[in-house]
Protein backbone atom coordinates (compact mmCIF):
# COMPACT_ATOMS: atom_id res chain seq x y z
CA UNK A 1 0.00 0.00 0.00
CA UNK A 2 1.19 3.52 -0.83
CA UNK A 3 0.61 5.06 2.59
CA UNK A 4 -0.22 8.78 2.96
CA UNK A 5 2.90 10.37 4.39
CA UNK A 6 3.87 13.49 6.28
CA UNK A 7 6.57 15.45 4.44
CA UNK A 8 9.09 17.32 6.61
CA UNK A 9 10.55 20.46 4.99
CA UNK A 10 13.71 21.78 6.71
CA UNK A 11 13.65 25.49 5.78
CA UNK A 12 16.78 27.61 6.17
CA UNK A 13 18.26 31.08 5.65
CA UNK A 14 19.62 30.93 2.11
CA UNK A 15 22.68 33.17 2.63
CA UNK A 16 25.88 31.20 2.06
CA UNK A 17 29.15 32.38 3.50
CA UNK A 18 28.67 31.61 7.16
CA UNK A 19 24.93 31.94 7.84
CA UNK A 20 23.46 28.92 6.05
CA UNK A 21 26.37 26.64 6.92
CA UNK A 22 25.97 27.39 10.63
CA UNK A 23 22.29 26.44 10.54
CA UNK A 24 22.36 23.19 8.54
CA UNK A 25 22.82 20.85 11.51
CA UNK A 26 20.19 22.54 13.68
CA UNK A 27 17.63 22.68 10.88
CA UNK A 28 18.05 19.04 9.87
CA UNK A 29 17.98 18.04 13.53
CA UNK A 30 14.58 19.70 13.92
CA UNK A 31 13.34 17.81 10.84
CA UNK A 32 14.55 14.46 12.18
CA UNK A 33 13.08 15.20 15.62
CA UNK A 34 9.67 16.00 14.13
CA UNK A 35 9.72 12.88 11.98
CA UNK A 36 10.75 10.68 14.90
CA UNK A 37 8.02 12.16 17.10
CA UNK A 38 5.32 11.47 14.52
CA UNK A 39 6.47 7.97 13.55
CA UNK A 40 7.05 6.83 17.13
CA UNK A 41 3.67 8.11 18.36
CA UNK A 42 1.10 7.75 15.60
CA UNK A 43 -0.13 4.75 13.64
CA UNK A 44 -2.15 4.26 10.51
CA UNK A 45 -5.56 2.61 10.92
CA UNK A 46 -3.97 -0.75 10.03
CA UNK A 47 -1.53 -0.42 12.94
CA UNK A 48 1.62 0.46 10.96
CA UNK A 49 3.64 3.47 12.23
CA UNK A 50 2.97 6.67 10.32
CA UNK A 51 5.67 7.32 7.73
CA UNK A 52 7.48 10.63 7.28
CA UNK A 53 9.60 11.79 4.37
CA UNK A 54 12.33 14.35 5.01
CA UNK A 55 13.42 16.59 2.16
CA UNK A 56 16.73 15.49 0.66
CA UNK A 57 18.08 18.99 1.21
CA UNK A 58 17.39 22.01 3.33
CA UNK A 59 15.28 24.60 1.55
CA UNK A 60 16.80 28.06 1.20
CA UNK A 61 14.92 29.25 -1.85
CA UNK A 62 12.61 28.45 -4.73
CA UNK A 63 14.91 25.98 -6.51
CA UNK A 64 15.23 23.74 -3.47
CA UNK A 65 11.52 24.13 -2.71
CA UNK A 66 10.79 22.77 -6.20
CA UNK A 67 13.16 19.82 -5.67
CA UNK A 68 11.39 19.04 -2.42
CA UNK A 69 7.99 19.24 -4.13
CA UNK A 70 9.15 16.80 -6.82
CA UNK A 71 10.42 14.39 -4.15
CA UNK A 72 7.20 14.58 -2.14
CA UNK A 73 5.10 14.17 -5.28
CA UNK A 74 6.58 10.70 -5.74
CA UNK A 75 5.98 9.71 -2.10
CA UNK A 76 2.22 10.33 -1.66
CA UNK A 77 2.83 13.15 0.81
CA UNK A 78 -0.56 14.35 2.02
CA UNK A 79 0.68 17.03 4.44
CA UNK A 80 3.86 19.00 4.93
CA UNK A 81 5.45 20.27 8.12
CA UNK A 82 8.03 22.97 7.48
CA UNK A 83 10.53 23.41 10.32
CA UNK A 84 13.09 26.13 10.92
CA UNK A 85 15.17 27.70 13.70
CA UNK A 86 15.76 30.97 11.88
CA UNK A 87 14.70 33.64 9.44
CA UNK A 88 14.04 32.33 5.91
CA UNK A 89 12.66 33.83 2.71
CA UNK A 90 8.93 33.35 3.18
CA UNK A 91 7.31 33.20 -0.26
CA UNK A 92 10.45 31.62 -1.75
CA UNK A 93 10.54 28.70 0.65
CA UNK A 94 6.93 27.95 1.52
CA UNK A 95 4.93 24.95 0.30
CA UNK A 96 2.76 26.23 -2.53
CA UNK A 97 1.25 22.89 -3.57
CA UNK A 98 -2.53 23.45 -3.29
CA UNK A 99 -3.08 19.73 -2.70
CA UNK A 100 -1.11 19.39 0.52
CA UNK A 101 -2.18 20.30 4.06
CA UNK A 102 0.39 22.62 5.60
CA UNK A 103 1.98 23.48 8.94
CA UNK A 104 5.08 25.44 9.95
CA UNK A 105 7.08 25.03 13.15
CA UNK A 106 9.19 28.08 13.92
CA UNK A 107 11.69 27.53 16.73
CA UNK A 108 11.18 29.95 19.63
CA UNK A 109 14.72 31.13 20.26
CA UNK A 110 16.16 34.63 20.55
CA UNK A 111 19.48 33.91 18.80
CA UNK A 112 17.70 33.63 15.45
CA UNK A 113 14.32 35.15 14.48
CA UNK A 114 12.30 31.96 13.96
CA UNK A 115 9.20 33.81 15.12
CA UNK A 116 9.72 36.51 12.51
CA UNK A 117 9.88 33.90 9.76
CA UNK A 118 6.81 32.13 11.10
CA UNK A 119 4.83 35.36 11.05
CA UNK A 120 6.10 36.23 7.57
CA UNK A 121 5.36 32.84 6.06
CA UNK A 122 1.89 32.73 7.68
CA UNK A 123 1.19 36.06 5.99
CA UNK A 124 2.33 34.55 2.70
CA UNK A 125 0.14 31.52 3.14
CA UNK A 126 -2.88 33.66 4.00
CA UNK A 127 -2.34 36.14 1.19
CA UNK A 128 -1.85 33.36 -1.37
CA UNK A 129 -4.95 31.47 -0.24
CA UNK A 130 -3.00 28.48 1.08
CA UNK A 131 -4.01 28.23 4.75
CA UNK A 132 -1.41 26.71 7.09
CA UNK A 133 -1.21 25.76 10.76
CA UNK A 134 1.27 27.76 12.85
CA UNK A 135 3.38 26.01 15.51
CA UNK A 136 5.38 28.14 17.93
CA UNK A 137 6.42 27.17 21.44
CA UNK A 138 5.13 29.14 24.40
CA UNK A 139 8.54 29.52 26.05
CA UNK A 140 11.87 30.71 24.65
CA UNK A 141 14.47 27.96 24.21
CA UNK A 142 18.23 28.14 23.96
CA UNK A 143 19.61 27.60 20.49
CA UNK A 144 21.33 24.36 21.50
CA UNK A 145 18.19 22.96 23.15
CA UNK A 146 17.19 19.89 21.13
CA UNK A 147 14.01 19.05 23.03
CA UNK A 148 10.54 19.57 21.61
CA UNK A 149 8.35 21.40 24.15
CA UNK A 150 5.12 19.67 25.13
CA UNK A 151 2.89 22.34 23.60
CA UNK A 152 4.79 22.03 20.31
CA UNK A 153 4.50 18.24 20.42
CA UNK A 154 0.77 18.54 20.97
CA UNK A 155 0.30 20.71 17.87
CA UNK A 156 2.60 18.63 15.66
CA UNK A 157 0.78 15.44 16.60
CA UNK A 158 -2.69 16.96 16.29
CA UNK A 159 -1.79 18.25 12.83
CA UNK A 160 -0.29 14.93 11.76
CA UNK A 161 -3.07 12.80 13.25
CA UNK A 162 -5.79 14.69 11.38
CA UNK A 163 -3.72 14.85 8.19
CA UNK A 164 -3.35 11.07 8.16
CA UNK A 165 -7.14 10.72 8.32
CA UNK A 166 -7.52 13.06 5.34
CA UNK A 167 -4.95 11.08 3.38
CA UNK A 168 -6.23 7.66 4.45
CA UNK A 169 -9.79 8.21 3.20
CA UNK A 170 -8.82 9.94 -0.05
CA UNK A 171 -9.78 7.92 -3.14
CA UNK A 172 -11.41 5.19 -1.08
CA UNK A 173 -15.11 4.32 -1.23
CA UNK A 174 -18.21 4.58 0.88
CA UNK A 175 -20.35 1.57 -0.06
CA UNK A 176 -24.12 1.98 0.07
CA UNK A 177 -25.79 -1.39 0.55
CA UNK A 178 -29.26 -0.55 -0.66
CA UNK A 179 -30.73 2.92 -0.54
CA UNK A 180 -32.83 5.02 1.83
CA UNK A 181 -34.16 3.50 5.04
CA UNK A 182 -37.59 4.68 6.18
CA UNK A 183 -37.18 8.22 4.91
CA UNK A 184 -34.11 8.95 7.04
CA UNK A 185 -32.43 11.95 5.40
CA UNK A 186 -28.95 10.78 6.37
CA UNK A 187 -29.59 7.72 4.17
CA UNK A 188 -29.68 9.90 1.07
CA UNK A 189 -26.12 9.55 -0.16
CA UNK A 190 -24.83 12.96 -1.24
CA UNK A 191 -22.36 11.90 -3.92
CA UNK A 192 -21.05 15.42 -4.45
CA UNK A 193 -20.32 15.85 -0.73
CA UNK A 194 -18.36 12.61 -0.58
CA UNK A 195 -16.34 13.58 -3.64
CA UNK A 196 -15.68 17.27 -3.08
CA UNK A 197 -15.42 17.46 0.70
CA UNK A 198 -13.87 14.09 1.58
CA UNK A 199 -12.30 12.86 -1.66
CA UNK A 200 -14.29 9.62 -1.33
CA UNK A 201 -15.99 7.70 -4.13
CA UNK A 202 -19.61 6.74 -3.49
CA UNK A 203 -20.39 3.15 -4.50
CA UNK A 204 -23.85 1.61 -4.71
CA UNK A 205 -24.57 -2.08 -4.24
CA UNK A 206 -28.15 -3.30 -4.45
CA UNK A 207 -29.13 -5.50 -1.52
CA UNK A 208 -29.94 -8.26 -4.01
CA UNK A 209 -26.19 -8.65 -4.51
CA UNK A 210 -25.97 -10.00 -0.97
CA UNK A 211 -28.68 -12.52 -1.81
CA UNK A 212 -26.93 -13.49 -5.04
CA UNK A 213 -23.69 -14.24 -3.24
CA UNK A 214 -25.43 -16.14 -0.46
CA UNK A 215 -27.47 -18.25 -2.87
CA UNK A 216 -24.60 -18.91 -5.28
CA UNK A 217 -22.20 -19.54 -2.37
CA UNK A 218 -19.81 -16.75 -3.34
CA UNK A 219 -17.91 -16.80 -0.07
CA UNK A 220 -15.08 -18.81 1.48
CA UNK A 221 -16.76 -22.02 2.70
CA UNK A 222 -13.98 -22.76 5.20
CA UNK A 223 -14.26 -19.33 6.76
CA UNK A 224 -18.04 -19.65 6.84
CA UNK A 225 -17.74 -22.80 8.94
CA UNK A 226 -15.22 -21.07 11.20
CA UNK A 227 -17.47 -18.01 11.64
CA UNK A 228 -20.60 -20.08 12.30
CA UNK A 229 -18.85 -22.28 14.88
CA UNK A 230 -17.47 -19.18 16.60
CA UNK A 231 -20.92 -17.59 16.69
CA UNK A 232 -22.51 -20.69 18.19
CA UNK A 233 -19.75 -20.96 20.79
CA UNK A 234 -19.55 -17.28 21.78
CA UNK A 235 -22.77 -15.43 20.95
CA UNK A 236 -25.26 -16.46 23.60
CA UNK A 237 -28.90 -15.86 22.83
CA UNK A 238 -30.89 -13.58 25.09
CA UNK A 239 -34.46 -12.52 25.62
CA UNK A 240 -37.04 -13.43 22.93
CA UNK A 241 -39.55 -10.61 22.86
CA UNK A 242 -41.77 -12.62 20.50
CA UNK A 243 -42.38 -15.50 22.88
CA UNK A 244 -46.05 -15.98 23.69
CA UNK A 245 -47.28 -13.34 21.25
CA UNK A 246 -50.18 -14.02 18.91
CA UNK A 247 -48.67 -12.30 15.90
CA UNK A 248 -50.84 -11.12 12.98
CA UNK A 249 -50.92 -13.25 9.86
CA UNK A 250 -49.03 -10.67 7.79
CA UNK A 251 -46.08 -10.99 10.17
CA UNK A 252 -46.14 -14.77 10.48
CA UNK A 253 -46.24 -15.16 6.68
CA UNK A 254 -43.34 -12.75 6.16
CA UNK A 255 -40.50 -14.70 7.77
CA UNK A 256 -38.72 -16.39 4.87
CA UNK A 257 -35.67 -17.90 6.62
CA UNK A 258 -36.76 -20.37 9.33
CA UNK A 259 -35.90 -19.11 12.80
CA UNK A 260 -33.62 -22.08 13.39
CA UNK A 261 -31.50 -21.10 10.38
CA UNK A 262 -31.10 -17.39 11.14
CA UNK A 263 -27.50 -17.70 12.34
CA UNK A 264 -26.44 -19.62 9.23
CA UNK A 265 -27.87 -16.93 6.98
CA UNK A 266 -26.45 -14.11 9.11
CA UNK A 267 -22.95 -15.62 9.08
CA UNK A 268 -22.99 -15.82 5.28
CA UNK A 269 -24.40 -12.31 4.98
CA UNK A 270 -21.63 -10.93 7.19
CA UNK A 271 -18.89 -12.58 5.15
CA UNK A 272 -20.45 -11.30 1.94
CA UNK A 273 -20.69 -7.73 3.23
CA UNK A 274 -17.05 -7.74 4.32
CA UNK A 275 -15.92 -9.20 0.99
CA UNK A 276 -17.84 -6.56 -0.95
CA UNK A 277 -16.19 -3.84 1.10
CA UNK A 278 -12.61 -5.07 1.02
CA UNK A 279 -12.38 -7.93 -1.44
CA UNK A 280 -11.13 -11.43 -0.72
CA UNK A 281 -8.45 -13.27 -2.74
CA UNK A 282 -10.04 -16.61 -1.77
CA UNK A 283 -12.96 -15.75 -4.08
CA UNK A 284 -10.61 -15.64 -7.06
CA UNK A 285 -9.47 -19.16 -6.20
CA UNK A 286 -13.14 -20.18 -6.36
CA UNK A 287 -13.51 -18.61 -9.82
CA UNK A 288 -15.12 -15.31 -8.77
CA UNK A 289 -12.41 -12.91 -9.92
CA UNK A 290 -14.48 -9.74 -10.18
CA UNK A 291 -15.99 -10.29 -6.75
CA UNK A 292 -12.53 -10.89 -5.27
CA UNK A 293 -11.54 -7.26 -5.90
CA UNK A 294 -13.98 -5.60 -3.51
CA UNK A 295 -14.84 -1.90 -3.52
CA UNK A 296 -11.72 -0.37 -1.89
CA UNK A 297 -13.95 0.73 0.97
CA UNK A 298 -13.21 2.88 3.97
CA UNK A 299 -16.77 2.53 5.26
CA UNK A 300 -20.26 1.42 4.32
CA UNK A 301 -23.85 1.22 5.43
CA UNK A 302 -26.79 -1.15 5.11
CA UNK A 303 -30.33 0.01 4.34
CA UNK A 304 -32.06 -3.00 5.88
CA UNK A 305 -35.37 -1.53 6.84
CA UNK A 306 -37.70 -2.24 5.38
CA UNK A 307 -37.21 -3.87 1.98
CA UNK A 308 -34.81 -6.40 3.48
CA UNK A 309 -35.93 -6.79 7.08
CA UNK A 310 -39.60 -7.26 6.19
CA UNK A 311 -38.71 -10.80 5.06
CA UNK A 312 -35.03 -11.55 5.75
CA UNK A 313 -32.92 -11.54 8.96
CA UNK A 314 -31.69 -8.10 9.95
CA UNK A 315 -28.03 -7.11 9.74
CA UNK A 316 -27.63 -6.10 13.39
CA UNK A 317 -25.01 -8.80 13.99
CA UNK A 318 -23.21 -7.94 10.75
CA UNK A 319 -23.16 -4.24 11.55
CA UNK A 320 -22.07 -4.78 15.16
CA UNK A 321 -19.26 -7.22 14.40
CA UNK A 322 -17.95 -5.23 11.43
CA UNK A 323 -17.68 -2.14 13.63
CA UNK A 324 -16.13 -4.05 16.55
CA UNK A 325 -12.40 -4.51 17.12
CA UNK A 326 -12.57 -8.29 16.67
CA UNK A 327 -14.43 -11.12 14.98
CA UNK A 328 -14.00 -14.90 14.57
CA UNK A 329 -10.45 -14.33 13.25
CA UNK A 330 -9.36 -12.35 16.33
CA UNK A 331 -8.52 -8.66 16.56
CA UNK A 332 -9.00 -6.47 13.50
CA UNK A 333 -9.39 -2.85 12.54
CA UNK A 334 -13.00 -1.69 13.09
CA UNK A 335 -15.07 -0.94 10.01
CA UNK A 336 -17.20 2.21 10.16
CA UNK A 337 -20.52 0.69 9.12
CA UNK A 338 -23.79 2.57 9.41
CA UNK A 339 -27.13 1.14 10.48
CA UNK A 340 -30.02 2.13 8.18
CA UNK A 341 -27.35 3.32 5.73
CA UNK A 342 -27.21 6.67 7.49
CA UNK A 343 -24.33 7.90 5.37
CA UNK A 344 -23.84 11.00 7.53
CA UNK A 345 -23.48 8.87 10.62
CA UNK A 346 -21.15 6.71 8.53
CA UNK A 347 -18.95 9.76 7.95
CA UNK A 348 -19.09 10.47 11.68
CA UNK A 349 -17.96 6.89 12.31
CA UNK A 350 -15.06 7.39 9.88
CA UNK A 351 -13.86 10.52 11.66
CA UNK A 352 -14.16 9.14 15.16
CA UNK A 353 -12.75 5.71 14.45
CA UNK A 354 -9.77 6.81 12.36
CA UNK A 355 -8.74 9.50 14.84
CA UNK A 356 -8.78 7.04 17.75
CA UNK A 357 -8.32 3.62 16.08
CA UNK A 358 -11.10 2.41 18.39
CA UNK A 359 -14.50 1.02 17.51
CA UNK A 360 -17.18 3.58 16.55
CA UNK A 361 -20.51 3.06 18.32
CA UNK A 362 -23.67 3.88 16.37
CA UNK A 363 -26.61 5.20 18.44
CA UNK A 364 -30.05 6.66 18.31
CA UNK A 365 -29.90 9.90 20.32
CA UNK A 366 -33.15 8.74 21.78
CA UNK A 367 -34.30 10.37 25.02
CA UNK A 368 -33.31 13.15 27.40
CA UNK A 369 -34.01 12.21 31.00
CA UNK A 370 -34.29 15.14 33.39
CA UNK A 371 -33.43 14.40 37.04
CA UNK A 372 -37.09 14.96 37.90
CA UNK A 373 -38.40 12.57 35.24
CA UNK A 374 -35.85 9.89 36.13
CA UNK A 375 -36.82 10.08 39.80
CA UNK A 376 -40.55 10.04 39.01
CA UNK A 377 -40.23 6.88 36.90
CA UNK A 378 -37.64 4.98 38.95
CA UNK A 379 -38.17 6.31 42.48
CA UNK A 380 -34.47 7.20 42.69
CA UNK A 381 -32.87 10.61 42.20
CA UNK A 382 -29.85 10.45 39.86
CA UNK A 383 -26.52 11.30 41.45
CA UNK A 384 -22.85 11.61 40.56
CA UNK A 385 -22.13 12.61 36.99
CA UNK A 386 -25.79 11.90 36.11
CA UNK A 387 -27.24 14.31 38.68
CA UNK A 388 -28.11 16.98 36.08
CA UNK A 389 -29.78 14.55 33.71
CA UNK A 390 -28.54 12.30 30.91
CA UNK A 391 -29.26 11.13 27.39
CA UNK A 392 -30.29 7.59 26.46
CA UNK A 393 -28.17 6.37 23.55
CA UNK A 394 -29.73 3.22 22.12
CA UNK A 395 -30.30 1.79 18.67
CA UNK A 396 -31.70 -1.25 16.92
CA UNK A 397 -29.09 -3.64 18.17
CA UNK A 398 -26.06 -2.90 16.01
CA UNK A 399 -23.65 -1.11 18.33
CA UNK A 400 -20.01 -2.30 18.34
CA UNK A 401 -19.39 -4.64 21.25
CA UNK A 402 -16.51 -2.45 22.43
CA UNK A 403 -19.21 -0.01 23.53
CA UNK A 404 -20.02 -2.31 26.44
CA UNK A 405 -16.91 -0.94 28.15
CA UNK A 406 -16.00 -4.46 29.26
CA UNK A 407 -12.34 -4.23 28.22
CA UNK A 408 -9.87 -3.15 30.91
CA UNK A 409 -6.68 -1.13 30.80
CA UNK A 410 -3.50 -1.75 32.78
CA UNK A 411 -5.01 -0.12 35.87
CA UNK A 412 -8.02 -2.43 35.80
CA UNK A 413 -10.33 0.35 34.60
CA UNK A 414 -13.06 -0.30 32.07
CA UNK A 415 -12.27 1.26 28.72
CA UNK A 416 -12.23 0.96 24.97
CA UNK A 417 -8.88 0.33 23.28
CA UNK A 418 -7.14 0.85 19.95
CA UNK A 419 -7.85 -2.40 18.16
CA UNK A 420 -4.24 -3.57 18.23
CA UNK A 421 -4.23 -3.42 22.05
CA UNK A 422 -7.34 -5.59 22.48
CA UNK A 423 -6.49 -8.87 24.22
CA UNK A 424 -8.16 -12.27 24.23
CA UNK A 425 -9.32 -11.50 27.76
CA UNK A 426 -10.93 -8.28 26.48
CA UNK A 427 -12.69 -10.17 23.71
CA UNK A 428 -14.03 -12.71 26.20
CA UNK A 429 -15.24 -9.88 28.44
CA UNK A 430 -17.01 -8.05 25.62
CA UNK A 431 -18.69 -11.24 24.41
CA UNK A 432 -19.63 -12.08 27.99
CA UNK A 433 -21.23 -8.66 28.48
CA UNK A 434 -23.35 -9.12 25.34
CA UNK A 435 -26.23 -11.39 24.53
CA UNK A 436 -28.06 -11.58 21.25
CA UNK A 437 -31.79 -11.08 21.48
CA UNK A 438 -34.06 -12.33 18.74
CA UNK A 439 -35.36 -9.39 16.75
CA UNK A 440 -38.85 -8.12 17.47
CA UNK A 441 -40.94 -9.54 14.61
CA UNK A 442 -43.31 -6.57 14.78
CA UNK A 443 -40.42 -4.38 13.58
CA UNK A 444 -38.24 -6.98 11.86
CA UNK A 445 -40.55 -9.50 10.22
CA UNK A 446 -37.58 -11.40 8.81
CA UNK A 447 -36.05 -11.98 12.24
CA UNK A 448 -32.37 -11.83 13.10
CA UNK A 449 -30.59 -10.97 16.34
CA UNK A 450 -29.66 -7.71 18.05
CA UNK A 451 -26.55 -7.08 20.13
CA UNK A 452 -27.83 -6.37 23.64
CA UNK A 453 -25.71 -4.98 26.46
CA UNK A 454 -25.60 -2.25 29.06
CA UNK A 455 -22.53 -0.02 29.03
CA UNK A 456 -21.54 -0.71 32.62
CA UNK A 457 -18.58 1.65 32.81
CA UNK A 458 -17.94 5.33 33.41
CA UNK A 459 -15.74 6.23 30.45
CA UNK A 460 -14.71 9.42 28.65
CA UNK A 461 -16.34 9.50 25.22
CA UNK A 462 -17.08 12.00 22.49
CA UNK A 463 -20.47 12.06 20.78
CA UNK A 464 -20.33 13.42 17.24
CA UNK A 465 -22.45 13.83 14.15
CA UNK A 466 -22.09 15.47 10.74
CA UNK A 467 -25.17 17.03 9.17
CA UNK A 468 -26.09 18.71 5.91
CA UNK A 469 -27.96 22.01 5.98
CA UNK A 470 -29.44 23.39 2.78
CA UNK A 471 -27.39 26.33 1.56
CA UNK A 472 -24.67 25.62 4.11
CA UNK A 473 -23.41 22.14 3.31
CA UNK A 474 -21.70 19.73 5.66
CA UNK A 475 -21.36 20.71 9.31
CA UNK A 476 -20.00 18.96 12.41
CA UNK A 477 -21.27 18.94 15.97
CA UNK A 478 -19.71 17.20 18.95
CA UNK A 479 -20.12 16.80 22.69
CA UNK A 480 -17.38 15.52 24.97
CA UNK A 481 -18.73 13.73 28.01
CA UNK A 482 -18.94 10.45 29.91
CA UNK A 483 -20.90 7.24 29.89
CA UNK A 484 -22.81 6.91 33.16
CA UNK A 485 -23.63 3.88 35.30
CA UNK A 486 -27.08 4.18 36.83
CA UNK A 487 -28.32 2.22 39.84
CA UNK A 488 -29.74 -1.07 38.55
CA UNK A 489 -33.30 -0.22 39.67
CA UNK A 490 -33.17 3.09 37.79
CA UNK A 491 -31.54 1.51 34.74
CA UNK A 492 -34.23 -1.17 34.45
CA UNK A 493 -37.12 1.23 35.02
CA UNK A 494 -35.88 3.57 32.27
CA UNK A 495 -34.42 1.01 29.89
CA UNK A 496 -37.49 -1.21 29.77
CA UNK A 497 -39.66 1.70 28.61
CA UNK A 498 -38.15 1.17 25.14
CA UNK A 499 -37.00 -1.94 23.26
CA UNK A 500 -35.40 -4.24 25.82
CA UNK A 501 -33.47 -6.16 23.12
CA UNK A 502 -31.17 -3.27 22.20
CA UNK A 503 -27.85 -2.03 23.66
CA UNK A 504 -28.01 0.91 26.06
CA UNK A 505 -25.52 3.67 26.87
CA UNK A 506 -26.35 6.48 29.30
CA UNK A 507 -24.48 9.61 28.18
CA UNK A 508 -23.70 12.77 30.13
CA UNK A 509 -22.21 15.68 28.16
CA UNK A 510 -19.74 17.98 29.87
CA UNK A 511 -21.57 21.24 30.51
CA UNK A 512 -20.09 24.71 30.07
CA UNK A 513 -23.04 26.75 31.33
CA UNK A 514 -23.66 28.55 28.05
CA UNK A 515 -25.12 27.99 24.59
CA UNK A 516 -25.98 24.44 23.65
CA UNK A 517 -24.10 23.23 26.73
CA UNK A 518 -25.85 25.26 29.39
CA UNK A 519 -27.67 22.05 30.42
CA UNK A 520 -28.16 18.48 29.20
CA UNK A 521 -31.58 19.28 27.74
CA UNK A 522 -30.01 21.91 25.46
CA UNK A 523 -27.51 19.38 24.09
CA UNK A 524 -30.38 17.09 23.12
CA UNK A 525 -32.46 19.99 21.79
CA UNK A 526 -29.66 21.23 19.52
CA UNK A 527 -28.60 17.83 18.18
CA UNK A 528 -28.96 17.79 14.41
CA UNK A 529 -30.43 14.35 13.72
CA UNK A 530 -31.79 11.17 15.27
CA UNK A 531 -28.40 9.43 15.18
CA UNK A 532 -24.93 10.00 16.59
CA UNK A 533 -21.64 8.19 17.16
CA UNK A 534 -19.54 7.79 20.30
CA UNK A 535 -15.84 7.01 20.32
CA UNK A 536 -13.52 6.57 23.24
CA UNK A 537 -11.82 9.59 24.78
CA UNK A 538 -12.23 13.33 24.56
CA UNK A 539 -11.20 13.99 20.98
CA UNK A 540 -13.10 17.22 20.33
CA UNK A 541 -9.90 19.19 19.64
CA UNK A 542 -8.74 16.62 17.08
CA UNK A 543 -12.15 16.68 15.41
CA UNK A 544 -12.09 20.47 15.17
CA UNK A 545 -8.64 20.38 13.55
CA UNK A 546 -9.75 17.70 11.08
CA UNK A 547 -12.91 19.64 10.26
CA UNK A 548 -10.87 22.75 9.49
CA UNK A 549 -8.65 20.78 7.12
CA UNK A 550 -11.76 19.56 5.27
CA UNK A 551 -13.46 23.02 5.45
CA UNK A 552 -16.33 21.70 7.57
CA UNK A 553 -17.65 24.32 10.02
CA UNK A 554 -18.31 23.18 13.58
CA UNK A 555 -21.74 24.24 14.76
CA UNK A 556 -21.67 22.95 18.33
CA UNK A 557 -18.92 21.82 20.69
CA UNK A 558 -17.79 22.02 24.32
CA UNK A 559 -14.03 22.18 23.73
CA UNK A 560 -12.15 24.85 25.65
CA UNK A 561 -10.91 27.66 23.40
CA UNK A 562 -7.31 27.03 24.46
CA UNK A 563 -7.44 23.57 22.81
CA UNK A 564 -8.86 24.71 19.48
CA UNK A 565 -6.28 24.44 16.69
CA UNK A 566 -7.12 25.69 13.21
CA UNK A 567 -5.10 27.20 10.34
CA UNK A 568 -3.60 30.59 11.14
CA UNK A 569 -5.64 32.21 8.36
CA UNK A 570 -8.82 31.65 10.39
CA UNK A 571 -7.72 34.60 12.57
CA UNK A 572 -8.18 36.87 9.55
CA UNK A 573 -11.90 36.09 9.72
CA UNK A 574 -12.20 37.16 13.37
CA UNK A 575 -10.71 36.38 16.76
CA UNK A 576 -13.56 37.18 19.13
CA UNK A 577 -16.33 34.93 17.80
CA UNK A 578 -14.45 31.78 16.79
CA UNK A 579 -17.57 29.97 15.59
CA UNK A 580 -18.45 32.78 13.17
CA UNK A 581 -14.84 32.95 11.97
CA UNK A 582 -14.86 29.22 11.33
CA UNK A 583 -18.03 29.48 9.25
CA UNK A 584 -16.64 32.38 7.25
CA UNK A 585 -13.28 30.71 6.60
CA UNK A 586 -14.81 27.38 5.55
CA UNK A 587 -17.17 29.17 3.18
CA UNK A 588 -14.36 31.28 1.71
CA UNK A 589 -11.91 28.44 1.08
CA UNK A 590 -14.56 25.98 -0.03
CA UNK A 591 -14.41 22.21 -0.33
CA UNK A 592 -10.93 20.71 -0.27
CA UNK A 593 -11.40 18.86 -3.57
CA UNK A 594 -13.31 21.46 -5.56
Amino acid sequence: MNYPKIGIRPVIDGRWGGVRESLEAKTMSMARQAADLISSTLRYPDGKPVECVISNTTIGGGAEAALCADQFGRENVVATLSVTPCWCYGSETFDMDPKTIKAVWGFNGTERPGAVYLAAVMAAHTQRGLPAFAIYGHDVQDVDDTTIPEDVKDKILRFARASVVVGWIRNKSYVNFGSVSMGIMGSYCDVSMFQKTLGIRAEFVDMTEILRRVMLEIYDPAEYEKALNWIKANCKEGFDVNAGKNLPDVIRRSKYIPAGQDWEFIAKMTLVMRDILYGNPKLADLGWKEEALGKNAVAGGFQGQRNWTDWLPNADFSEAILASSFDWNGIKAPTPFATENDTLNGVSMIFGSLLTNTAPCFHDVRTYWSPEAAERVSGIAPSGIAENGFIHLINSGATALDGSGAAKNGNGENCMKPWWDVSEKDIEAMLGATDWCRANYEYFRGGGFSSHFKCDAEMPVTLLRVNIADGLGLTLQLAEGYTAVLPEKMHRALDLRTDRTWPTTWFVPRLTGCGAFKDVYSVMANWGANHGVTVYGHIGADLITLAAMLRIPVTMHNVDASRIYRPHAWASFGTENLEAADFAACKHYGSLYN
